[in-house]
């Protein structure tokens, strides 16, 4: 007697996008979720008052057409989501220099726009900048077919019915504006979103930065309320459906018999019988801690021994009271790079040298969200660092780091806060609350194998046909998030929905039939042209905190 149809380990956006589709199906599902609220990389935290989203900043393909709009509404979840849309002029300001002579560039909403202004900048490079935008665009069409496979034959069939992944799925993005382009400049706008996959240009794939760049062609948006409205909402519609979510419960192994899946067992020793387990934990936990070196395919632990794992990051959560505006912030993200060679800056930061930062990605939730802001504004701010710069400290419990641990932190935090000044002038003086979180940060709250952000590296043999099948080797078992179909989002949402698909025996397409209510997007620059309801209520004055004492 299974205690449920199907139990979904994590509660990430892979995971639950499975497991909302799977109840809607008629499947009993439950999902179970080791940290107290849901959402994985999606979830936001509260300090003093001030709510931060730690994965998400930006989403793609939330406009009319769109496929993650499609996804939403399909899903029924568009009910209870709203996006502000970022500034349509810029919603990534790329910044290559020193503070004070630094070249800046705004990349807009629009792909003809975006290609306009890149030709305008550097005329002499014309043809090639049409031509490289129109090979982004080739690749990201042919790749977009994913949702339509059913099978790892048509994964691997996918080259064979498009001429550009033929010619550039097995070369980097460095050799495909080798082909294009040559100012180092304008390669280096080219390349200012790596951070979204967070590998230099020699070793990543030209498939997967052309498929970041087209998710946002057609502008950005931010989920009101921070990226934990995004969990909410696919929460809700679990429990519409009859399916259960459970927060703060750990799972300590999936039960095997005889070969199949046939359940978990829980942190508190009580057993969960099911058909199916869906894992929306990295292929790390779930072969590496989750089954036991017996229950695991040679084929498997071979395969897992082989992976890489991506790039990690130093995360600075930042509250002030200063008019961001004034500081020349708006609702876009900023990727500030210390000179152009992004090789060199993405080279250097996957590994352990954490004494620069040559690289950063800052962004203000509450210009994005002007909702968000009643007690001032938040700023969060990124730069990529491999774990091995902290792992003399992996061993220890969270809570009990030893002082030098803190002391690190400390002048990381120093470091980071100063970095940041550079991009939003006097913020280092201004900030009423600041945290800094590290690669062991993700460990504890994530269970992300080595810190890492996007799952595997997605380097060129650990991504489309090589990366990790949804499918396992395992009956029963299937896996979804980054290390799957593709990371993000939209790439672990479509991961949970192929998985669910898998086994229900269908194609994503007829997953999306709920018919939602259309997606209700407002401008993010334009409060004052929001619905009544939904308008932002005016700051409210507030006391200078003491310093929190969250402990990352």
């Amino acid at each position: 007697m299974h205690d449920y149809d199907v139990a979904v380990i994590g509660s990430g956006a892979g995971g639950l996008a499975a497991a909302v589709a799977l109840a809607q199906s008629g499947l009993r599902t439950l999902v179970l979720e080791q940290h107290d609220v849901p959402g994985g990389w999606c979830h936001s935290f509260a300090l003093d008052g001030h709510r931060f989203s730690p994965g998400v900043h930006y989403l793609g393909e939330l406009g009319p057409g769109g496929r993650l709009r499609s996804i939403y509404e399909g899903l029924g979840v568009s009910r209870d989501l709203v996006f502000c849309e970022l500034n349509p002029d810029g919603f990534d300001h790329v910044r290559i220099g020193a503070p004070g002579a630094e070249v800046r560039f705004d990349i807009p909403k629009g792909r003809e726009e975006l290609t306009r202004r890149l030709c305008d900048r550097f005329p002499a490079e014309n043809a090639g900048i049409r031509a490289y935008m129109a090979t982004v665009a080739h690749l990201a069409e042919d790749l977009s077919g994913v949702l339509d496979v059913t099978s790892l034959r048509d994964v691997l069939m996918l080259p064979l019915h498009s001429r550009a992944l033929a010619r550039w799925g097995l070369r980097s993005s460095a050799a495909m504006l080798d082909a294009h382009v040559h100012a180092p400049l304008l390669r280096a706008i080219l390349l200012a979103q790596s951070g979204d996959h967070g590998l230099p240009p020699s070793r990543a794939p030209a498939p997967v930065h052309a498929s970041i760049m087209a998710h946002y062609f057609e502008g950005a948006w931010y989920p009101r309320g921070g990226g934990f409205a995004l969990p909410r909402a696919f929460v809700r519609a679990l429990e519409r459906s009859g399916g259960e979510i459970r927060l703060a419960t750990r799972v300590d192994r999936i039960l095997m018999q005889k070969g199949h899946v046939i359940g978990l067992c829980l942190g508190d020793g009580t057993e969960v019988r099911t058909r199916f387990v869906v894992s929306n934990a990295d292929p790390g936990q779930t072969f590496g801690r989750l089954l036991r070196a017996d229950d695991v395919p040679t084929q498997v632990r071979a395969k897992l021994a082989r992976t890489r794992w991506s790039v990690s990051a130093l995360s600075l959560y930042v509250a002030t009271d200063m008019d961001l505006g004034a500081a020349g912030m708006d609702s876009g993200n900023v990727w500030s790079y210390a000179h152009p060679d992004l090789e060199a800056i993405y080279g250097e930061n996957l590994g352990a040298d954490v004494d620069d930062v040559p690289g950063l990605f800052v962004a203000a939730s509450t210009l994005k969200d002007p909702s968000m802001s009643p007690k001032g504004h938040t700023l969060e701010a990124f730069t990529f660092v491999g774990h091995d710069a902290f792992s003399e400290w992996a061993t220890s419990r969270f809570g009990e780091r030893p002082l030098a641990y803190a002391q690190k932190k400390a002048e990381l935090t120093e470091r980071m806060l100063r970095a940041v000044d550079r991009v939003v002038p006097g913020i280092y003086g201004k900030a009423t609350l600041h945290e800094l979180a590290t690669p062991l940060t993700n460990v504890h709250y994530l269970r992300a194998t080595e810190g890492s952000l996007y799952g595997t590296e997605k380097t060129r043999w650990q991504v489309g046909p090589w990366s990790w099948p949804v499918k396992s080797a395992l009956p029963g078992l299937y896996l979804c998030g980054a290390s799957t179909v593709s990371h993000g989002v939209m790439g672990a949402t479509v991961s949970g929905l192929l998985a669910a698909g898998a086994i229900l025996g269908v194609s994503v397409p007829e997953l999306l039939r709920q018919n939602g209510p259309q997606l209700v997007t407002v401008p993010s620059e334009h409060p004052e042209l929001w619905p009544a309801e939904l308008r932002p209520t005016p700051p409210q004055p507030r006391k200078r905190p003491v310093p929190g004492a969250w402990a990352l």
